[in-house]
């Protein structure tokens, strides 16, 4: 009776590692634990995970944010760091307003993107929301509320 009962579960694990094979998202990491990324003195790390080569990823982020009442985006320079996929980004943006740093990976074969809060004090890595196709106007609102 054991096997019957172990099956299941061991079927529903292959299963659940086939749908997340193929994946790409991206990891937000603190750049403390980075000392490459503090010598750039960034404030996040980001990381191009799941099935596909990392080297191959390219990353962009924009600064999306309401200062004074008029919505402004700033590019940022993206620092791409020795390991493969990561990469590491500094601030760039004023300290008024409210931010959401929007980020943007591809690679040859898929797309993915995250939007992270920007508070005063540095990035809110735990605040951040990704899809596998691009953020809309309203999805970007709503993470500036």
């Amino acid at each position: 009776m054991r096997i019957g009962t172990t099956m299941p579960a061991a079927a529903l694990l292959a299963i659940a590692g086939s749908l997340l094979a193929g994946g790409f998202f991206l990891q937000l990491g603190n750049p403390a634990a980075n000392p490459e990324a503090q010598k750039r003195n960034a404030v996040l790390v980001v990381k191009a995970a799941g099935c596909h080569d990392p080297a191959g990823a390219h990353l962009t982020a924009t600064a999306i944010g309401i200062v004074n009442g008029q919505r402004r985006e700033i590019p940022l320079k993206v620092d791409r760091l020795s390991e493969a996929g990561a990469f590491s980004i500094a601030r760039q943006w004023p300290k008024d307003g409210k931010w959401v740093i929007e980020l943007v990976a591809r690679n040859p074969d898929q797309f993915t993107n995250t939007l992270v809060v920007a508070g005063p004090d540095g990035v809110e890595r735990t605040r951040a929301k990704l899809a596998m196709q691009p953020f809309t106007a309203a999805d970007v609102d709503a993470m500036l509320r």
